[in-house]
């Protein structure tokens, strides 16, 4: 039984003749982003900024987190959180902090003691100031650092220097631009945000590893072929897996985007984003940029011998005898 492809296997298309376009556009792109992020940055929810958190159990079992999210939005403190967690009726709602100190805090909380002690039991209370925030600030771009290191000494290892910056060229990239959604959307940045940051560098190195593994395979199986059809056949040859993975993933993420709820909008439609972004430039970026990196067709085919020599060369005919 022949196997489902989304792209025929004898696809042609050449990706690499693009990249003249494809790379100024990302890098002039990004540049946009950084200034973005410079000047309106980040909409950055409690976790990084500090606030409010707290648990409450339904004491009926069951929590109605839309009437929550009504009435915390109503009190006047911001823009609040609320979503699911735990067991059946467990809540958690979040607020941001509030100017004027440890007083503003506690009415925050009273408030909520106010309006929910009545149908939920107050299981947690618990501020966090802007110090503890500035620290989990450090500690997710630490991790997220971190994290692209490792991968660039493994890809040294697993491949060789050349593809490893490639990798990481496509991985900041996609990195970079996941950060401009997040700055033009306005979507909040919090430890949900850094976890799915995370997730789109484990998808764009998966995605560009694919593909240079097979150019790997390309170069000892074709010595003489200009580099540029070189990349060409990889990211042909791998193009029905990639168009699978994409799209399975993205039917996936868009069915979470429509019916997932409230409390997980903001990580599915970061993980949306970024799953096309990966694809994108796996093959529009990654792999053009191993041309710039003087990658190169792998060995020369040897020069072929020269002839013999005539024994005769360089000297006279013998005159015969007289």
């Amino acid at each position: 039984m022949r196997l489902l492809r989304i792209v025929p296997d004898n696809t042609t298309f050449g990706f690499v003749r693009f990249r003249r376009v494809t790379i100024p556009f990302s890098a002039a792109l990004s540049l946009i982003i950084v200034t973005l992020a410079l000047t309106v940055g980040p909409n950055f929810g409690i976790d990084f900024k500090g606030g409010t958190l707290v648990e409450l159990q339904a004491r009926s079992g069951n929590a109605d987190v839309g009437a929550i999210r009504q009435a915390a939005d109503s009190f006047g403190f911001g823009s609040s959180e609320v979503q699911e967690f735990g067991s059946s009726g467990g809540v958690s709602l979040r607020f941001p902090l509030q100017d004027g100190g440890e007083a503003a805090q506690s009415a925050v909380v009273q408030k909520a003691r106010d309006t929910f002690e009545k149908d939920y039991e107050f299981r947690r209370v618990e501020t966090v100031g802007p110090r503890v925030s500035g620290e989990l600030v450090q500690s997710g771009t630490l991790g997220v650092v971190l994290s692209i290191v490792a991968v660039l000494a493994y890809l040294w290892f697993r491949f060789e220097l050349k593809f490893a910056i490639g990798s990481i060229i496509g991985t900041m990239h996609d990195i970079m631009l996941t950060i401009g959604f997040f700055v033009v959307t306005q979507i909040e940045f919090n430890m949900t945000s850094i976890a799915a940051i995370l997730t789109i560098i484990g998808y764009s190195l998966n995605e560009t590893v694919v593909v240079f593994d097979r150019t790997r395979e390309l170069m000892r199986r074709y010595k003489a072929i200009p580099v540029e059809e070189l990349l060409d056949r990889s990211l042909n040859s791998t193009l029905s897996r990639t168009s699978m993975t994409a799209t399975t993933t993205i039917l996936a993420l868009a069915a979470l985007v429509l019916v997932g709820g409230e409390a997980i909008q903001g990580f599915a439609q970061v993980m949306l984003f970024g799953v096309i972004v990966c694809t994108y430039s796996a093959m529009f970026v990654s792999t053009p940029v191993l041309i710039y990196l003087g990658l190169r067709d792998a060995r020369a085919p040897a020069a072929a011998p020269a002839g013999p020599k005539q024994a005769s060369e360089g000297k006279k005919a013998p005159r015969p005898a007289s």
